[in-house]
C-alpha cells in the first residue's frame, strides 16, 4: 500500500543506481532534495520537468554527496540555476573538488563537478514548500550526512540513515574511522522525534517506523559483532552499483575490475585476506544467492 503524502510532497521514487528525490511544492517556492547518480542526469531533469509542470525549481538541497545523491546536481543547477545547499562539513572538499576525499575515487564512482551557495548544519530550520523542516545530523552511512524533518507533518527525510529494512553500508567504519556507535546514536535520534512517515533515500516511503527502527538496530548488532560482515556487504553493494550501472559485466574481468576501486582493494587486503580471484568469485556468487544478478555464459549480468 503506498503512503499518502502531504500535497507539498512528492516522492520521485528511482532504483537503486540513483537515490529517490523529494520534491517540495509551496506557494512562493520550490525544493528539491537529492539528485541521483551522474549517469541518471537526464531523467531526473525529465521527472523534475514534469513534476514542476512549468514552474522554475529554486532551491537543491542534499542528505549527503555520496555519487548517488548528488550526481544530478550540476545538471540541475544548469537547467534552472537553483540554489544548492551541502552539508556544512564538506564545503572545503566541495569547493576545492577533492575527489578523493568526497569518496567517489575511493568508490570508483562518478559525479561531474558542481559549485554550491549555501550550508547545511544540524540546528538549522528551513523554510521548504511551504513547510518548516529541522536540519538534524544523522552520521553513520557518512560522517556528515544529515536528516530532514517535518514536525508539523510528522515527515522524514532520512537518506540512507533509514531504510524501510536496514540502512547504507558503514563506510566510515571500512576506512578504520567509527561508524557503528553512529550508526546507533543516530537511530536514537530518529526513535526520539516520533515520524509518522520516513521518506529513504532508496525505497519507497513507509509508516511502521518503530518496527523499521528494530530491523536497523538488529542489522546494526550483527554487523557489530564481525565487523568483517559490514566489509563483505560493502564489497557486494559496490558490485552491484558497477552492474546496474554497466548491466553486464565479464567473470573473468571482475578481479581486475574491483581491485582498481581502492576501497575494495582495502578491504580485500586488511579486513577479507582473499586473493583477487577469491574475492571476485565470491561477490558474484553473493549477488547470485541474494537474486541480485545471473550468470549467463560468461557474463555476470543485472537483474
Amino acid at each position: 500500500m503506498s503512503v499518502r503524502l502531504p500535497p507539498p510532497i512528492r516522492l520521485l521514487e528511482r532504483g537503486w543506481l540513483s537515490s529517490n528525490s523529494v520534491l517540495l511544492t509551496g506557494p512562493d517556492d520550490t525544493a528539491l532534495i537529492d539528485s541521483g547518480y551522474a549517469t541518471h542526469a537526464g531523467q531526473t531533469l525529465a521527472l523534475v520537468r514534469h513534476a514542476l509542470a512549468g514552474r522554475s525549481l529554486d532551491r537543491l538541497l542534499n542528505t549527503h554527496l555520496h555519487s548517488d545523491h548528488c550526481g544530478g546536481n550540476a545538471a540541475l543547477r544548469a537547467a534552472y540555476g537553483c540554489q544548492v545547499a551541502i552539508p556544512a562539513l564538506d564545503a572545503a572538499r566541495v569547493a576545492a573538488w577533492d575527489e578523493e576525499a568526497l569518496s567517489y575515487r575511493a568508490t570508483g564512482q562518478q559525479c561531474p563537478r558542481f559549485g554550491f551557495d549555501a550550508t547545511l548544519a544540524p540546528g538549522m530550520a528551513l523554510m521548504l514548500g511551504g513547510l518548516r523542516w529541522e536540519v538534524l545530523a544523522a552520521p553513520g552511512h557518512d560522517p556528515h550526512a544529515l536528516l530532514f524533518f517535518c514536525a508539523e507533518e510528522g515527515v522524514l527525510v532520512s537518506g540512507d540513515a533509514l531504510w524501510e529494512d536496514g540502512f547504507g553500508v558503514i563506510f566510515p567504519e571500512l576506512a578504520g574511522e567509527p561508524g557503528f556507535d553512529e550508526v546507533g546514536a543516530t537511530l536514537d535520534l530518529i526513535a526520539g522525534l516520533g515520524a509518522r512517515v520516513v521518506i529513504p533515500g532508496h525505497g519507497s516511503a513507509f509508516t511502521g517506523v518503530d518496527g523499521a527502527l528494530a530491523r536497523a538496530r538488529a542489522r546494526l548488532d550483527y554487523l557489530r559483532a564481525d565487523p568483517v560482515r559490514n566489509a563483505r556487504n560493502a564489497v557486494k553493494v559496490l558490485l552491484k552499483f558497477l552492474l546496474l550501472e554497466r548491466q553486464a559485466i565479464a567473470l573473468a574481468a571482475l578481479p581486475q575490475l574491483l581491485g582498481s576501486i581502492p576501497l575494495v582493494e582495502r578491504v580485500r587486503r586488511a579486513q577479507l585476506g582473499l586473493a583477487p580471484e577469491d574475492m571476485a568469485h565470491w561477490a558474484a556468487q553473493a549477488l547470485l544467492k541474494a537474486g541480485a544478478a545471473r550468470i549467463d555464459g560468461a557474463m555476470l549480468h543485472d537483474v
